[in-house]
């Protein structure tokens, strides 16, 4: 019974409908609404940009904790330039997205450079940024970015704002190189065996150090998404965002394929999201349930994404170049790009 539903690969997918009608059972009124369904829609897509973000380096094996920070130094770029200076608004939004370039080559050097495990490069660039977010402006900034501005991501496009619309693009975008594409093969390769994947032609280190740069980026985006949403800077907003983004991907990890896909992680983000949308409407004075709920949900995330392993490589008596390729299902020369 338990094969036939292969709760191995949808388990998210249960979990999400297990939601849907035990909170419509409690709250008939407020839970299955169309208001309830704009709201969690719209106030998860700065969870989704960061949950992309953090896949794409894992993808290499390669783990980014400074996505929350990037997104708080790209935010703050932005409302700063609006704020002191007559530039246009969109000229602070490339120039927060370039602070993120830069952090995200930066780490991409000590990780590849310097040898430095990516968990402990990309936490110290945490550190580094949030420095760098507090001399920028220590105070709040708000009321600076104008209603044009806000408008190009926040207007309505078919019933929800448009950085829903730019969500569903980013992640189309993101899942088309990563599954269809000799890079994201590539990719994969490389976070399912380093030594292996190199020996078989990959630019190994190019890749990771890439990734990391591709992660800053998009997480940068995210600190656009907020500015757009929202408007306001301020020093807390970003790492607060971590946690829901890593979990999401993580239990995606375990949906659809076993290994880090986009369309597990939207799975698992959105499943969560109306869990806590759901105990939200119950326990409506307990500011203490959502980070209870997003813990658990992150080991439990970690734990089931460990237990299943993210990538797996059988034995077998072949070279291990060419073994760990056919686990991944490319042939070497497809992971050559040729």
């Amino acid at each position: 019974m338990i094969n036939r539903l292969r709760l191995d690969k949808y388990s998210a997918l249960y979990l999400w409908a297990f939601f849907m009608v035990l909170f419509t059972i409690l709250r008939p009124d407020t839970f299955l609404t169309t208001t309830s369904f704009k709201l969690v829609t719209q106030e998860n897509v700065i969870n989704g940009v960061l949950a992309l973000a953090f896949l794409i380096p894992l993808a290499t094996g390669t783990y980014d904790l400074s996505i929350g920070l990037n997104m708080s130094a790209c935010l703050v770029v932005i409302n700063w330039i609006a704020k002191n200076t007559d530039l246009p608004q969109g000229v602070g939004l490339l120039l927060g997205l370039g602070v993120c370039l830069l952090a995200g080559t930066i780490s991409g050097f000590v990780v590849v450079k310097l040898k430095v495990d990516s968990f402990i490069a990309t936490l110290g660039m945490s550190q580094i940024l949030t420095a760098f977010v507090l001399f920028v402006s220590p105070q709040t900034i708000s009321g600076e970015l104008s209603d044009a501005y806000k408008n190009v991501g926040a207007a309505q496009f078919f019933g929800l704002q448009r950085f829903v619309w730019y969500l569903l693009i980013l992640a189309i975008i993101v899942w088309y190189v990563l599954e269809h594409t000799p890079l994201g093969r590539q990719m994969f390769a490389t976070g399912g065996n380093p030594e292996a994947a190199r020996l078989t032609g990959i630019r190994t280190d190019r890749l990771r150090w890439g990734s990391l740069i591709a992660s800053a980026l998009v997480a940068g985006f995210a600190g656009v998404v907020y500015s757009w949403k929202v408007g306001t800077y301020g020093q807390s907003i970003g790492p607060g965002y971590l946690f829901p983004a890593v979990a999401a991907v993580f239990f995606g990890a375990s949906q659809l394929k076993g290994r880090p896909n986009v369309w597990g992680a939207m799975i698992a983000l959105y499943a969560l999201a109306w869990g806590v949308k759901g105990l939200n409407l119950i326990y409506t004075t307990q500011q203490w349930i959502r980070p209870l709920f997003e813990g658990v949900s992150l080991l439990a995330a970690v734990a089931l994404a460990s237990r299943n392993q993210i990538i797996k490589i059988r034995k077998r008596k072949t070279p291990i170049g060419q073994a760990v390729l056919e686990d991944l299902g490319v042939s070497p020369k497809e992971a050559a790009g040729a």
